[in-house]
Order: structure tokens, then C-alpha cells, then sequence
């Protein structure tokens, strides 16, 4: 899944391809456009294949609500259960609580409008229509577009079935098509008796123009006549134009070769996009032999079976989900299905394995974008082992591995949800249990939910006792000591985090782990007034995150080396540290980190005379934190900046001026939050990052700016910087 994204006009190349190409539609463009002026919810229906992710893009793309366009690509998804979590997703929003994500969308979408693009949402109809009906009823500014085979059956909503298109612009788009493969087929009689054969239906024109580079077009027509006749396609209950697709889809898996059948597929095993390596060592063997799938892979595209996209991880590949769900019949009805499910679930767990064994090292922004675009594919990968017999000891391994991407990345929730799931099977291997459970505890510690947190690492080290799994003790002392820490027991914390560096240091354990229960012993020492022993501990961390090029544990050593230079009354200090940490917190879209370095920025701007935007950066945090479980604001210690920040703007400004830039920052989403930080102390925002929406504010230099609206968009999982 790929979102958020503002569905503008389809470029080549870069898009799947029901975005490629738009040919004729205008009345039905406009039509549709004029629905979306109108009514709330509206959704597009239509056959398969017949174009209503096209012309839906291009209506989304000329609608403008003030607050973006936002596409949700469901094709990939599965479960009903992550039909709320996809929207989520593909919204940016970061939400580290225990809240269901229907919640989530219903606080943080209040007062947005926005329209949303449901595209694919047929497989999960009964899901997709609950959400929309309360996301409706509940968000006045709210509107929705559908694309499916069937109606949502909501209250209120205006159907838009969309037709075949017509024979001329059949021929039109037969013909533009063939030009890109530089042939000239206008004026050939066959190419409209063809258009006409395939119902207009444009995912058949596009296979039908796959074949010019070996057939002409009264080729095509000849055979294309003979497997209409031979293939029935479908059931004889189908609708005619479901029966055609499939025909046709069948009539241009007839012409492939033998090869090119079969990697067809076994490539129905990967959701979403997928990359070279990947269906080489998943599709390969048996008839197909590695080095052999690049060039297969190369006629499935040029016969429009596969789409190719240009990513920030470089060349992907896509099925639609028509031609997919073909390849996965024939699939099933080799009998090969299994093996190869096993073979993806195999190439995830080397991914996942490896990913977590590079996220200490100066490839952590990479791995966080390779997770990120690999994750439909890890879900399947983690559904599968979930569900097949004698594989819950994978899912377990599987869902621990990914504890950075959880809890580094902004995906507490979903993590949560495949670790509890993952445990709740009896998999009869006590090491990828053990790991499951501190990582479910961790996840549930930085959501605060400290009862399940507590009973889950309590089972681990108690466990872990009975199997004499050092390493799990020591990350369930570690993470128990963690959970003392948030909750104020200072002695607690700072003796179990004490006696898990000795564990780690003893059984020789390095990561970003073990260096953020170095940063969080530091944080104990501070709390208690020993600054140089905070700093004497973070300094060494920062030091070995250097050398090995680790920036996320990194960004929370400089937290609290800038809690210590503001104890300190270092404040320039502490704000160069504070812009450095929120810099890459933000860039790894890790909410806690953002929040915090904000709360301490906002007490240091006002230290250094300017209460007003001290308030405005209050405001923005103050709109952050109903999406931090962490429950901060119950602890002294972690409170303590915010309540000082709060006494000295509000003697400055009085209370009237202090809410009036409290309501400015509150205005703030947290991209413009961040990026209002970042500017206000002279630091250069992450590349990717939109400039703030907000009132004009006065800078340092005096100068009075105007930032204009931010933009729906962002970069899941890349780093700043």
C-alpha cells in the first residue's frame, strides 16, 4: 500500500497500471466530478478491468478539499480487521495508544475536509461499509469515494456504475497504446472489430495490445476469435462482461508461454508490489530457474501483465489484483500454492531477520523505508504463519523481529495487534515465544498500558528463568525496568536497568536496544540530580552510535543531553541538541521522541525570552499528546518542563495571550509542528516535510513570515537528513 498520495494526473512508468493511461471519459469524468460537488459518499462500480480506478483518480485529483485528497489502496488487505489500520496509514497519522484506530481517525480528522479514496474495497465490503457509515456520521467535513464491484449499501450513498467504453474510444485507447510500443495501428479495420470482441473493457484492450510485438491486429482478431469459442471463462451465472475479462485474461494466458504461465503464477503470491530479488528466489525452481525470471518478468510486462513503478527504493512490480487473483487460481489448481506461500514466508523472515540486524548500523533510514514498502507483504507473510499448523513459532519469530519497526516507527498499534495474536498459539519453541513477549511488552509500555505490559514481561522473565534463556532476561529486566522508569519509581528503574546492561554486557549483546536502556538509565540518574553521571552515560552513547551510524537511539541520548544542559542553563546548548533529536525523531516518525523534544523546546524558547512562541509550541505538543500512550503527564519528573514552560509564559503574556498561542500551535498538525520548531531555531527541516500551516509569527531576527498550508503528503519510515 502506498499512501498518503494526492492522485494527480497519471505519469508513465511510475504508476499501476490502472493509472496509466486515460483515454475519452469526459462526460463520465465530468458526471463524476459533479456527484463528488454533492454528495458525501459516492462510490464507482463497475466490472473488473473496466477502468473505475482511472477515472476515480482523475475526479479525486480535480475535487481540492482544502485538506487533500487521500487514497487507501485496499487490494492488498485481508483482514477486515486492517481496513481501519489501512486508512490510518495511508493518512500518516501516528497514534501510540491502545485506542482502536477508528478512534484515531475520528479525533485527529475532526474539522479536516478531506476527501477519502477507498480504491478496491469489493473483497471487503461489510468492513468498508461500517467504517464509512461512522466516519460519515460522525465527521461533517468528511467525504468518501468508493471504487468497487459493489455497492457499500450505506445510508446515503450515490452509486456511479461505470460502463465499458464506448467503441470509438475503445479504438482511441487500442490505438495510443499501440503508439507507445511504436506501431501504427489506426485505420486497421480488425483493431475495432477486436475493441468490439473485448466489450470495451479496458484492462482486455491493454493485454489485447501486449501481443502487437508478435501478432497484427487481424491476428489477434483470428485468434482472439478461437478462444472465445474455446474458453468459457467463469460460471454461465456470471455477468456477460465479468465472463469476457476473464476470457480475455485467459485468452492472453493461452498465448504465453510456458514459462511466462508460470511465473504469472507464482507471482500471485506477493500483495502489493514486490522487487527482482524477491521473485527470484520465491518464484524460481522447478522449471524455472533464477537467473531465467528477470527475462520472463520482462514479457509479462511488455504484454501488460505486470506494471513496473519507480519507488525511493528503486524498480518495483505490481499485479492488479484481476490479473493476480488468475494467476493464484491457476496457481491453486496446480497444487502449488503451499510451496510457494512457504517460499515468500521464507524470503520475509530472511527480510525481516536481516532488517533487524541492520537497523544498528548507518543503513537505518534504508531499512525503514525497505520495511515500509515491504509491509503488505509482511502481513501476508505473518498471516500465513499464523494460520497454517506447526508455523506459529515463525509468527512469533516473525512479529518480534519487526520490534524496531513497531516501536521505532509509529507502528505500535499493528504491532501489538500481530504480537497478542502471534501468543495467543501454543508454538512449542520457548525462545520465539520469549521474544514475542518482552516485545509486546516494550510495545505495551510505550502505549501505556502498563497492566499488560507488566503481566507480559513478568511471564517472560519467569519463563525465561525456567529455560535459561539469559538474553530474555535480560530484555525482560530491561523493559520492566523501563516501565518503572515512566511511572516514577526512580530506585526501581535504575536497579533493573543496571542489572540488564550487566546481563547484556556479560552475554555480549549490542544494539539500539541495549543503548536505549543505557539512555534510559541516564534519564533515572538525571531525575535524581546526578547530571554528570546522566551526561557521563549519554555521552558514551552518542559515541557508539557514531561509529556505528545509529540515529534513533541516538536522537533520545541527545533528549537527555538536552534535559541536562537546561538543568544546566545552557540554553543555546540545549536547543541545538533539541533541534537535532526531533529532527530524526520526526524522520522516523516517532511520535514519543517528536512530543517530548517539543516540550522541552517550547521550555528553552521561553528561558531565552520569547513566551509567545514558547505557548505556540505548547500548543502543537498539547495537540500531539492524545496520540502518546505514554502517560507523561502522570509522572513528575517528565512533567516537570511543561508545567515550568506553562508558569513562565503565562506571568509573561497573562492567561488571555497565553490561550490565544496555545489555540495558534494547536493549529499546527505535526508536520507543521515540527517543521515551525525546526525554522524558529535556524534548523533545516527534514527534506520531505511540508512547511507549517499557523499564524504569521515573528522570527529571531525580527522578520515577520507567512507559512502557507501543508501538503498531505509524506514519506513513510525515511529518515531526515
Amino acid at each position: 500500500m502506498r499512501g498518503p498520495q494526492r492522485p494527480g494526473p497519471p505519469a508513465d512508468g511510475n504508476l499501476p497500471l490502472e493509472l496509466t493511461a486515460f483515454v475519452g471519459r469526459t462526460a463520465e469524468l465530468g458526471e463524476l466530478a459533479r456527484a463528488l460537488a454533492s454528495d458525501r459518499l459516492v462510490t464507482v462500480t463497475g466490472a473488473g478491468g473496466v477502468g473505475k480506478s482511472r477515472l476515480s483518480a482523475r475526479a479525486a485529483a480535480g475535487a481540492a478539499p482544502r485538506d487533500g485528497v487521500w487514497r487507501v489502496e485496499l487490494a492488498p488487505v485481508r483482514d477486515p480487521e486492517f481496513v481501519a489500520y489501512a486508512v490510518v496509514e495511508a493518512l500518516g497519522l501516528t497514534d501510540h495508544t491502545v485506542r482502536p484506530p477508528r478512534e484515531t481517525l475520528l479525533e485527529q480528522l475532526t474539522g479536516r475536509r478531506i476527501l477519502l479514496l477507498l480504491d478496491g474495497c469489493e473483497h471487503l465490503v461489510e468492513a468498508c461499509a461500517e467504517l464509512v457509515a461512522e466516519l460519515l456520521r460522525r465527521l461533517p467535513d468528511l467525504a468518501v469515494l468508493a471504487v468497487g464491484r459493489r455497492p457499500l449499501g450505506v445510508a446515503g450513498e450515490r452509486l456511479f456504475p461505470l460502463a465499458p467504453l464506448g467503441e470509438d474510444e475503445a479504438v482511441e485507447l487500442f490505438s495510443e497504446r499501440a503508439e507507445r510500443q511504436g506501431l501504427d495501428v489506426r485505420g486497421h479495420a480488425e483493431v475495432r472489430e477486436v475493441c468490439r470482441r473485448l466489450d470495451g473493457i479496458p484492462l482486455a484492450i491493454e493485454l489485447a495490445v501486449g501481443r502487437l510485438r508478435a501478432l497484427s491486429p487481424g491476428q489477434l482478431l483470428e485468434r482472439l476469435d478461437d478462444r472465445f469459442r474455446l474458453l468459457t471463462g467463469g460460471g454461465r451465472d456470471g455477468l456477460p462482461r465479468h465472463r469476457t475479462l476473464r476470457t480475455a485474461i485467459g485468452w492472453s494466458h493461452e498465448l504465453c508461454t510456458p514459462a511466462e504461465r508460470l511465473l504469472w503464477a507464482r507471482l500471485s503470491v506477493f500483495a502489493g508490489t514486490f522487487d527482482l530479488e524477491a521473485a527470484e528466489y520465491v518464484c524460481s525452481g522447478d522449471g524455472l530457474s533464477p537467473e531465467n525470471v528477470l527475462d520472463v518478468l520482462t514479457e509479462l510486462l511488455t504484454q501488460s501483465v505486470v506494471s513496473r513503478e519507480e519507488t525511493p527504493r528503486g524498480v518495483r512490480y505490481r499485479m492488479l489484483d484481476t490479473v493476480r487473483a488468475y494467476g493464484a487460481d491457476w496457481l491453486a489448481g496446480a497444487g502449488d500454492a503451499g510451496r510457494l506461500r512457504r517460499r515468500h514466508r521464507d524470503w520475509f523472515m530472511g527480510l525481516a531477520t536481516w532488517c533487524e540486524l541492520d537497523w544498528f548500523s548507518p543503513r537505518q533510514g534504508e531499512v525503514a523505508e525497505r520495511v515500509e514498502a515491504e509491509l503488505p507483504n509482511l502481513r501476508t507473510a505473518l498471516d500465513h504463519c499464523l494460520t497454517e499448523p506447526d508455523e506459529a513459532h515463525l509468527g512469533q519469530c516473525l512479529a518480534g523481529s519487526l520490534w524496531f519497526y513497531w516501536a521505532g516507527c509509529g507502528r505500535l498499534a499493528e504491532g501489538r495487534r500481530w504480537l497478542e495474536r502471534s501468543l495467543e498459539l501454543d508454538s512449542g519453541y520457548p525462545q520465539s515465544r520469549l521474544k514475542a513477549l518482552w516485545v509486546l511488552g516494550y510495545v505495551a509500555i510505550l502505549q501505556g498500558d502498563t497492566v499488560p505490559a507488566l503481566a507480559a514481561l513478568q511471564a517472560c522473565r519467569a519463563e525465561a528463568e525456567l529455560v535459561a534463556d539469559p538474553m530474555a532476561v535480560a530484555y525482560a529486566e530491561h523493559r520492566t525496568g523501563c516501565l518503572a522508569l515512566v511511572t516514577d519509581d526512580m530506585a526501581r528503574a535504575e536497579t533493573l536497568l543496571r542489572s540488564a546492561l550487566a546481563r547484556y554486557q556479560e552475554i555480549g549483546e549490542l544494539n539500539s536496544n541495549v543503548l536505549m536502556g543505557q539512555v534510559e538509565l541516564a534519564m533515572t540518574r538525571a531525575f535524581q540530580g546526578d547530571l554528570a553521571d546522566a551526561v557521563r552515560l549519554c555521552e558514551q552513547v552518542r559515541r557508539v552510535c557514531e561509529d556505528h551510524g545509529e540515529r534513533w537511539a541516538r536522537s533520545y541520548a541527545l533528549y537527555v543531553l538536552a534535559y541536562a544542559a537546561w538543568r544546566d542553563g545552557d540554553h543555546p546548548g540545549a536547543r541545538a541538541l533539541l533541534a537535532d533529536c526531533l529532527f530524526h525523531a520526526h524522520g522516523f516518525r516517532d511520535l514519543l521522541g517528536s512530543v517530548l523534544s517539543i516540550e522541552l523546546l517550547a521550555l528553552v524558547t521561553a528561558g531565552q525570552g520569547d513566551p509567545a512562541e514558547a505557548a505556540v509550541l505548547q500548543g502543537a505538543a498539547g495537540r500531539m499528546w492524545p496520540a502518546v500512550g505514554l502517560p507523561l503527564f502522570g509522572s513528575a519528573h517528565y512533567n516537570a518542563p511543561h508545567e515550568l514552560c506553562e508558569e513562565a509564559a503565562r506571568r509573561a503574556l497573562g492567561d488571555e495571550r497565553y490561550a490565544e498561542c496555545v489555540r495558534q500551535g494547536a493549529g499546527l498538525d505535526r508536520e507543521g509542528a515540527v517543521a515551525r520548531a525546526l525554522e524558529y531555531f535556524g534548523a533545516r527541516p527534514p527534506a520531505a516535510m511540508p512547511a507549517p500551516r499557523g499564524p504569521v509569527r515573528q522570527r529571531r531576527d525580527g522578520s515577520d513570515t507567512q507559512k502557507p498550508a501543508a501538503s498531505p503528503t509524506r514519506k513513510g519510515g525515511e529518515t531526515a537528513g
